[in-house]
């Protein structure tokens, strides 16, 4: 039988062998035999070569990649996640987010998962790579450091972590479609952590700034100003 050219085969047929050849070159250098039942996660490929390997479609590449990466952690079963090198697992994790930086789920699996596993350490930098990654995104990323902010302040009972993603959370997530109590979470962190003439500081210029329309949203604000002022005992 003769074979056939290599430029007789369809573009996209060839687009998706060059993705698959990646992804199972992706999958070795992620995942090195070894002879116990430890996961050793190795360097990621830079980010430009990635992109080149993706052949004009990097969101595809960006998806299997995710799938190499968390399959890392059920390799011979399941393997408990303090025992993957985090360090790794975050290079991999931002080289996912750069090449789909629309995708939200490299910043779910970090704080949804990957931040349960592990020292207190591991969790932090799990954290911490959300918020990097909201500051480059806020619009789009706000949800995933909502919810970092409660794991830190919940499970790590670090409320000065909690106050600084908080923070971010007001100061950088300005749009519209942000819901108000995002930028509501940095009163209530205050509060727990005692600093009340702080919390009536920010309660104000939240209701001065106008950045609160609803009406509701408004009232409710200045009933929680209130009780603050009675808390402290000022009129």
């Amino acid at each position: 039988m003769r074979e056939r050219a290599i430029s007789s085969v369809p573009l996209p047929a060839l687009a998706l062998l060059g993705l698959a050849l990646l992804a199972q070159l992706a999958w070795h250098a992620m995942v090195p035999p070894q002879q116990n039942s430890d996961i050793t996660l190795s360097a990621p490929p830079s980010l430009s070569t990635l992109r080149l390997a993706a052949l004009g479609d990097p969101v595809a590449l960006s998806k299997l990649l995710m799938l190499q990466v968390q399959a890392a952690d059920s390799q011979g079963g399941n393997v408990a996640l303090g025992r993957l090198d985090y360090q790794a697992l975050e290079a991999w994790l931002e080289r996912v987010a750069d090449l789909d930086p629309k995708a939200a789920y490299p910043m779910f699996v970090a704080g949804h998962i990957y931040a349960e596993g592990g020292d207190m350490a591991r969790k932090r930098q799990m954290l911490e790579f959300v918020y990097r990654r909201f500051l480059l995104d806020p619009k789009r990323h706000w949800g995933a450091l909502a919810y970092v902010t409660m794991v830190a302040k919940h499970q790590l009972h670090d409320l000065p972590l909690a106050l600084r993603y908080a923070r971010a959370l007001r100061q950088e997530a300005t749009s519209p479609k942000v819901p108000s109590w995002a930028s509501q979470m940095e009163l209530f962190v205050l509060e727990d952590m005692n600093e009340l003439e702080s919390a009536k500081i920010l309660a104000g210029a939240m209701l001065a700034s106008g950045q609160l329309t609803d009406p509701n949203e408004r009232a409710f604000l200045n009933r929680h100003l209130k009780a603050l002022n009675a808390r402290t005992g000022a009129k």
